[in-house]
């Protein structure tokens, strides 16, 4: 099982700083009154405490898990925090779907819609992810430990589209939409979260 351990490490690490994708929907600004882009951003805000913990949650699994542990214990931590990963990065797209584009700002439909593809796709690769893991010969350690190195390198494509999908959000949030969303008790206790976990 030595061999799986530094590799299950390197996946860890390969996943870490999840926690500031929702820096990017939040942050201070001046108040500035605008009952649309308000209502857009409560609506995209209200789910995201939620879906962070989960995300949060699974990545804090899958650091424990990478210090010590037989691999069916690996296999099935890792498979469950792809899994939450998944349905977090899935809530996180479906809720700005469903939010649509912030309403008055110029440009601002393209940048939702490619928000909500970039983790779309996230959702997507964590949901691949789990499915390799689930696939591993946990008899066979050896075999366990090149799967599991596999899955490693695989996480370095996700954690591209990690970044893409938080350049996406950062993008979307400029200037008024960033105000909106910085009012917003759903986001300021994510980023409070997040910034937690952080430190």
């Amino acid at each position: 099982m030595e061999g799986a351990k530094p590799v299950n490490k390197k996946l860890a690490a390969a996943l870490s700083g999840g926690a500031v994708l929702v820096v990017a929907l939040s942050g201070c600004s001046e108040e500035k009154d605008n009952k649309e882009l308000d209502a857009w951003a409560k609506q995209v805000c209200e789910t995201v405490p939620a879906q962070q913990a989960k995300i949060v949650a699974a990545y804090d699994a899958l650091a424990k898990v990478a210090k010590n542990g037989a691999p069916e214990d690996l296999q099935k931590t890792d498979s469950q925090a792809f899994q939450d990963l998944s349905d977090g990065f899935k809530g996180r797209a479906t809720a700005l779907k469903n939010a649509g584009a912030p309403p008055g700002v110029e440009g601002s439909a393209k940048k939702q819609q490619d928000a909500v593809q970039k983790l779309t796709v996230l959702s997507e690769s964590y949901a691949d992810l789990k499915k390799q893991v689930d696939a591993l010969d946990t008899k066979d350690q050896g075999k366990f430990a090149t799967g599991l190195d596999e899955v490693s390198k695989e996480m370095k494509d996700v954690s591209e589209q990690y970044k893409g999908a938080v350049a996406a959000l950062q993008s979307l949030e400029q200037g008024e939409v960033k105000q909106a969303v910085a009012k917003q008790a759903g986001c300021k206790k994510a980023a409070a979260s997040a910034s937690a976990t952080d430190s």
